[in-house]
């Protein structure tokens, strides 16, 4: 069981900062990471006293190149699991946008990406 959702994507988002890490539940490592504590997305968005959602769309651009890198592609089959609603709940209501804007970056760069939906009463 634990293969089936083996990467998983967690997300630290914070007024000044967004980070971005795919974890290998088998192992605990890190596989790929992306943040906008990075020299060159810190100089690109200047988030300063807020990072805003394109921020959070470029940090789910690196993740994705670099998730390539390591054989996690769309071809692959083994996917990347995130439970959108529960990242969402976890960093609040205001970083709703971001939490989508990093997801769906992913996505549109080819990286695989499984959305686990649990039963959530506010789910649409």
């Amino acid at each position: 069981m634990a293969e089936m959702k083996r990467y998983v994507l967690r997300l630290f988002i914070s007024l000044k900062h967004i980070t971005a890490n795919v974890v290998d539940r088998n192992n605990g490592r890190i596989v790929a990471t992306a943040s906008t504590v990075e020299h060159a997305l810190k100089d690109a968005f200047q988030c300063g006293r807020t990072c805003n959602s394109k921020a959070a769309a470029a940090v789910g651009e690196v993740l994705a190149m670099r998730l390539k890198t390591e054989g996690l592609h769309q071809e692959d089959g083994r996917g990347v699991h995130v439970d959108v609603h529960k990242e969402i709940q976890r960093r609040g209501f205001q970083s709703t946008a971001k939490v989508w804007a990093i997801v769906n970056a992913i996505k549109t760069s080819g990286v695989k990406l499984v959305l686990d939906h649990h039963d959530h009463h506010n789910s649409p």
